[in-house]
């Protein structure tokens, strides 16, 4: 087997193309015309602006922005670092907060050895899930994106980092069931802040090793196709990544490195069969970015891949409803049914028949219980489900 077909990608080599991350829906809503807008300026600001007006309706008020924003804090604190340099770590460039890497390299028994050790310390670093995989060029971004000029500018990675760790920390199920809101968006700062931790403590780990390193969020590389080859979860309809430990609900960091690791096999345990037969999330998308159907090689607009085969969103419908709600959106991930807290064995034996024939029967199942089903955000603020 193929390690395209190994991890279910479906590439057209003829056609493929890397990326650029100017392209990306977030860098376009600050430089393309069909994207940008005095609305999105005003999503933007509410994220480090006090808002002068709030909706004054349940998840959007006052107290729902304040924590939002103030999950946000750890992660801004490092992109805003060296803005003055044109750098946004983490979101538009590498980290480069680090000291200094040990002279000496440490011997290394085996790679299979120094693999479990790495996910050892990443998982004492805050990582719910770790993977290691072979540095694949075609995700990384062709340049990336200077928020200064709003143009292209190098991407520099360094040359032989022939290996690639991909980090997953899941989100707050709580905060999820309140998606819609300005609150659920809590979720979301949260896990950006807990991935920069991570990866920053695991790369200068590696570095005191006496190897090289580069700490990665958003920026770089699209991280997705990485955590699929890396063995973290399949590809979902919603153009997420599905896990078997968390579903949907996880943010993803990486490191490039050339410490000597073994790497993991893609994880395969029925997303696509469930997919092909759930619609939950584009059924529910308010902006219909989510596609119906198979699989296809459609290209909605430039934020998209070209010359792969899978579900791809509608990146400039799912945007716009972000900035008409001034929060971001997942209400794609609320109602996924692979969204469960699977310390439950209840929720274990649904996933176990999402992967079997009577994949028909669990998601009928889920529907009838009510699961997926939005929150209040007075719900968490009473003490959600720890009620």
């Amino acid at each position: 087997m193929s390690r395209d077909d190994d991890a279910g990608f479906d590439v057209d080599a003829s056609k493929f193309k890397r990326f650029s991350q100017r392209d990306d829906i977030y860098c376009r809503s600050f430089w393309d015309p069909t994207v940008h807008s005095a609305k999105s300026d005003v999503f933007y600001e509410t994220y480090r602006k006090p808002l002068k007006h709030f909706r004054g309706v349940d998840g959007f008020t006052q107290n729902d922005y304040s924590v939002r924003n103030a999950s946000w804090y750890v992660s801004d604190i490092f992109a805003e670092r060296f803005a003055q340099d044109d750098r946004r770590e983490g979101f538009l460039d590498e980290f480069s907060v680090f000291r200094g890497a040990a002279e000496d390299q440490r011997d290394v028994p085996s790679a299979f050895a120094m693999s479990n050790e790495i996910k050892r310390v990443a998982k004492a670093f805050g990582a719910d899930l770790v993977g290691v995989t072979a540095f694949d060029p075609r995700w990384v971004y062709t340049h990336k994106y200077s928020a200064e000029t709003k143009e292209e500018k190098p991407n520099e990675l360094p040359e032989g980092l022939h290996n690639v760790i991909v980090i997953a920390t899941s989100m707050d199920h709580d905060l999820i069931q309140t998606v819609p809101s300005a609150l659920s968006g809590t979720a979301t700062g949260l896990g950006y802040a807990r991935d920069t931790v991570t990866v920053l403590s695991l790369g200068q780990y590696i570095r005191n090793l006496g190897f090289r390193a580069v700490e990665s969020l958003n920026d770089t590389a699209l991280a997705v196709p990485y955590a699929i080859q890396a063995g973290l979860g399949e590809y979902g309809r919603h153009g997420i990544i599905i896990t078997k430990e968390f579903g949907p609900r996880v943010r993803l960091g990486k490191i490039f490195t050339d410490l000597p690791l073994d790497h993991d096999r893609p994880r395969r345990f029925g997303v696509k069969e469930f997919c092909d037969q759930c619609n939950r999330c584009a059924d529910a998308c308010p902006a219909k970015a989510i596609p119906h159907g198979e699989p296809s090689d459609q290209v909605y607009n430039r934020s998209n891949l070209v010359g792969v085969k899978k579900w791809s969103v509608d990146a400039e419908k799912c945007f716009g409803f972000w900035v008409g709600q001034n929060s971001d959106c997942s209400i794609c991930i609320r109602v996924c049914p692979y969204n469960k807290d699977f310390s439950k064995w209840w929720n274990r034996l649904g996933q176990w028949l999402a992967g079997t024939w009577m994949r028909k029967l669990m998601l009928r199942l889920d529907v009838a219980l009510g699961f997926g089903a939005r929150r209040a955000a007075s719900w968490w603020w009473a003490g959600g489900s720890k009620n």
